[in-house]
């Protein structure tokens, strides 16, 4: 009885809004059926990654014969990642940033829920076999500037769609580190490297459990790799990774 008598109040109260404050699309102000929605011009714009991609970072090939028989890129191959598999929800263009950077930098928290909507069905395997979810932290000078971390508004919405249990407070970044900005693939990892820290009092329950690290964006993969050493440094059993985007990586071309 309480449960419905809560989830009508919550029907009730996402009407009342609805009507003061129209649902609008994601990335323009079109009106849309129901908040958190792209209208039909923004979603065809937008760069859902599908079949083919790079099983290990999730690199969006153009045709799948650059993906082979194993659908891992060259640049895996030569340097393969500690991680299992890494999916992303989108690619990391201009349509992707306008609902990325207001996410990121101007409060916009709303965004997280479809965000991670996009990115179960990116992942629905990853997400499945995860016991714990763990975001990607930011450092305690960053968390102060902007108030909230991205990442791990992700990691607890994506928990809601396997009822999965999500850690925001497992890594920490144990020093600030600059914007990476255009920087090339090995400055990244030099700046990361050893950057992130397993938080003491949480090695026992990350021990023998399987991770999925989440972020926002992935760009070279240098942070994710900097974090799935340390949390398999610290026990884990495995780590995927599952990004809402993924910025297209030249070298895989």
């Amino acid at each position: 009885m309480r449960r419905r008598a809560a989830s009508f109040t919550r029907h009730a109260a996402q009407l009342v809004l609805d009507l003061l404050l129209p649902p609008q699309c994601l990335t323009c102000e079109a009106g849309v059926e129901t908040q958190g929605q792209f209208c039909g011009r923004c979603f065809k714009a937008t760069s859902f990654i599908s079949t083919p991609c790079c099983r290990s970072c999730g690199l969006p090939f153009t045709h799948f014969g650059q993906a082979g028989t194993d659908q891992i890129c060259l640049t895996c191959i030569g340097n393969p990642p500690p991680w299992g598999e890494a999916r992303a929800a989108m690619s990391y263009d201009d349509q992707a940033k306008k609902i990325l950077l207001p996410f990121k930098h101007a409060d916009r928290q709303e965004h997280a829920s479809p965000l991670a909507a996009m990115m179960a069905r990116a992942g629905p395997t990853l997400l499945a076999r995860a016991d714990i979810i763990v975001p990607v932290p930011l450092h305690r000078a960053r968390l102060r500037e902007r108030h909230y971390n991205q990442a791990a508004l992700l990691a607890q919405a994506l928990a809601k769609h396997r009822s999965t249990r999500a850690m925001p407070d497992v890594l920490i970044r144990a020093r600030p580190t600059p914007p990476l900005g255009s920087l090339t693939a090995a400055a990244r990892a030099e700046i990361v490297a050893d950057a992130f820290a397993v938080r003491p009092h949480r090695l026992g329950a990350i021990n023998g459990q399987r991770i999925l690290l989440v972020d926002d964006v992935m760009t070279s993969g240098a942070t994710a790799r900097a974090c799935t050493e340390v949390l398999l440094d610290a026990g884990a059993a495995a780590v995927d990774v599952l990004v809402a985007a993924r910025v297209p990586d030249p070298r895989g071309t």
